[in-house]
């Protein structure tokens, strides 16, 4: 029960697409992460995924629209439902998933794929 320091979280590590856990509440992990560039498009059948920019900005991209997040925001991405995050200069979010969630989806694994590095 001690507070955690974002911004010392997010300057602890440089890799991008590669969350890292802060912690947990109930069943669900609460993760940092760095996006850079695009990401693969993906959904997670068993999963909603909460995305809460802390730094800068990034679009979600959906088959049928685009949704742009500043600082600030958040959105919360339902299970089943494809996507794809893009952050064409840097951004830093703060992600609320069910514990051992993939960031790639139900795909199959790729490079990219992580469940989550705990810090």
């Amino acid at each position: 029960m001690n507070p955690i320091d974002l911004r010392a979280s997010l300057a602890s590590f440089e890799e991008t697409w590669s969350p890292r856990i802060i912690g947990e509440v109930n069943e669900l992990e609460v993760k940092l992460a760095k996006l850079e560039g695009p990401f693969v498009w993906h959904s997670h059948s068993e999963s909603d995924e909460l995305f809460l920019v802390v730094e800068g900005a990034f679009v979600m991209e959906f088959r049928d629209r685009s949704v742009r997040l500043e600082a600030g925001q958040m959105i919360v991405v339902p299970r089943g439902v494809e996507h794809r995050p893009v952050a064409e200069s840097g951004c830093s979010v703060l992600l609320v998933e069910s514990k051992g969630t993939m960031n790639t989806g139900d795909g199959e694994p790729e490079e990219r794929s992580t469940r989550g590095v705990r810090i």
